[in-house]
C-alpha cells in the first residue's frame, strides 16, 4: 500500500513524468493534488499496471483529485535544451497549470528544478512509494500513450501505437526503413538505426 502523503500538514502536489527515454513524441509530466485520506487499492507506479488498469485509474484520478493536471515539451524543445531540462520544464509547466496552489512538491527521481516560491523534496522511486506521485506517474503515462496513438495514426510504420515510441526492435527497423519523422528526437541516437541516406519531413 502506497503512502497518502509525505507531510502531516503541506498541501502536496506529487509530480511525475512519461516519456525521456523515447526516440520519438513529446516528454510528458502531471502534477496531482490528492484529497486527504485519498485511498485506492489499485494505485501504484505506472510502470507495474498494465493499459487497463491505467485508463481505469486515469478516470478515478481525475474525478477525484482536488487538482490535477497534464503538460508536455514537444521533440524539437527537447532537441534544442536537451532531454532532462525539457522534463523539468514539463513539470514546471504542468505545476503552472494547477487550479490549487501547493505548498510542497514532491518529486520521483533525484534532481529537479526548483520551482518559485514553493518548497520540493525529490524521492527516488517515489512512483512506488507516495500516492500522488504513483497518480502523476499514471497521467503523465495514459495522456503520452494517447497522444502517441494519435501520431501513429498519421505515421503507421512505426508501431508507435504499441511502443509509444521507445527504442523497441520494430520501431528500429523501421527507422533503418523509413528514415526519421519530424517527431523524432534528432539529439538522440537516431543515427545508429538510420540508413545512410535519411529523410526529413518539411511543412515547406
Amino acid at each position: 500500500m502506497l503512502k497518502p502523503s509525505y507531510s502531516d500538514s503541506l498541501l502536496e502536489a506529487g509530480c511525475d513524468e512519461a516519456g525521456r527515454g523515447c526516440l520519438a513524441g513529446p516528454v510528458f509530466a502531471a502534477a496531482v493534488i490528492l484529497p486527504l485520506g485519498f485511498s485506492h487499492a489499485g494505485l501504484n507506479d505506472s510502470k507495474k499496471l498494465n493499459a487497463r488498469h491505467r485508463d481505469a485509474l486515469r478516470q478515478v484520478i481525475e474525478e477525484q483529485a482536488i487538482a490535477w493536471s497534464v503538460s508536455l515539451v514537444d521533440n524539437e524543445t527537447i532537441d534544442r535544451i536537451n532531454i532532462l531540462n525539457a522534463s523539468f520544464l514539463a513539470m514546471h509547466r504542468a505545476i503552472d497549470e494547477l487550479t490549487v496552489r501547493p505548498e510542497l512538491l514532491i518529486i520521483d527521481g533525484n534532481r529537479f528544478r526548483p520551482y518559485p516560491a514553493i518548497p520540493h523534496q525529490c524521492i527516488v522511486k517515489g512512483d512506488s512509494i507516495y500516492q500522488s506521485i504513483a497518480a502523476a506517474s499514471i497521467l503523465a503515462k495514459t495522456h503520452r500513450d494517447a497522444y502517441m496513438a494519435e501520431l501513429h495514426k498519421q505515421y503507421p510504420d512505426y508501431g508507435w501505437m504499441n511502443n509509444k515510441g521507445y527504442p523497441t526492435k520494430a520501431h528500429q527497423q523501421a527507422l533503418s526503413e523509413f528514415g526519421i519523422t519530424e517527431y523524432h528526437r534528432k539529439s538522440f541516437r537516431l543515427g545508429e538505426q538510420l540508413k545512410v541516406s535519411f529523410f526529413y519531413y518539411s511543412d515547406d
